[in-house]
């Protein structure tokens, strides 16, 4: 039997569910979930192998009309996702309003077998989802639809079996022992994101980025030190907290979330650093890993 591997892009609006996806379908948790919308800023590679094939998932930034350079660097980053892509993956879920026109003209850049995932069905009824699957069949006569929960598994089989059939004819593009193409410095520094995302409110998540600035591995401990990025002097205090009470929640989970991906004990160190307006400033984003 010939050996199959292709790209499998993952795209949607924010807080559609894609991460939740594809850390289903790697069963591995390579991308951060938070209930707040544009967790995801950069793509993610999430792979699975088999003796027969190798699936390369991109989790890939919820698509928005950008307001920054940031974002701008996101959205490249969606549209290099469906042109590399050998199938899509749209992730909607039952609450969108019917308004994906940003999604859909990003996707007029492919020829890719198009499949429809209509996520977050457990919170809705069978009326409204036989609504959606007739609406999308309609809209965009995809190869297939998926009614599915991400969060609790469902339907996960069935979209495996489909991206499975639906793969090409290839020689695997990456070692078959891959998991992601990122780095243990780049889960490190996603996880003090995560915590930074579900510990505050309003404009702090979004004006923050995270830059380990060292990563020593020992064998029984991994010495791990972080930057947080923000743009103002006031949003480093709230960063902080009363006698640093915020920071160390931050710090304290984070921990836990490395201990228990990297299977090491980890010493965090955390310092939180003022870059007005990094978030338009090209070099600096290209200095924290943006296109």
């Amino acid at each position: 039997m010939a050996h199959q591997a292709g790209f499998v892009s993952i795209i949607g609006k924010p807080n559609a569910g894609k991460s939740t996806l594809m850390n289903a379908l790697v069963g591995e948790k390579m991308s951060i979930i938070t209930p707040k919308a544009q967790t995801t800023r950069h793509r993610i590679l999430g792979i699975v192998n088999d003796e027969n094939y190798q699936i390369v998932f991109s989790d890939t930034p919820g698509v928005i009309k950008p307001h920054y350079a940031l974002h701008e660097s996101m959205m490249h980053q969606v549209d290099g996702s469906i042109v590399d892509a050998d199938l899509i993956l749209l992730v909607t879920d039952i609450y969108e309003e019917y308004d994906e026109a940003d999604v859909l003209r990003k996707l007029e850049k492919s020829d890719a077998p198009l499949a429809i995932l209509i996520n977050k069905i457990d919170q809705s009824d069978e009326e409204t989802v036989k609504k959606k699957v007739e609406f999308w069949q309609e809209k965009l006569n995809p190869k297939a639809i998926f009614a599915i929960s991400a969060l609790h598994g469902h339907n996960i089989k069935a979209i495996m079996d489909f991206v499975i059939e639906n793969l090409p004819e290839h020689p695997p593009y990456y070692e078959k022992d891959a998991l992601t193409d990122r780095n243990d410095r780049f889960f490190a520094s996603e996880m003090i994101r995560e915590q930074v995302f579900k510990q505050y409110k309003k404009e702090i998540p979004y004006s923050t980025e995270v830059i380990v600035t060292a990563f020593i591995e020992g064998e029984k401990l991994y010495r791990i030190s972080a930057e947080i990025i923000v743009e103002r002097e006031s949003q480093k205090n709230i960063l902080i907290g009363k006698n640093g009470e915020m920071l160390k929640i931050v710090g304290t989970y984070a921990r836990r979330s490395m201990e228990d991906f990297f299977q090491r004990k980890v010493f965090l160190e955390t310092f939180v650093k003022v870059i007005p307006d990094w978030r338009d400033k090209k070099n600096y984003l290209k200095q924290f890993g943006y296109e």
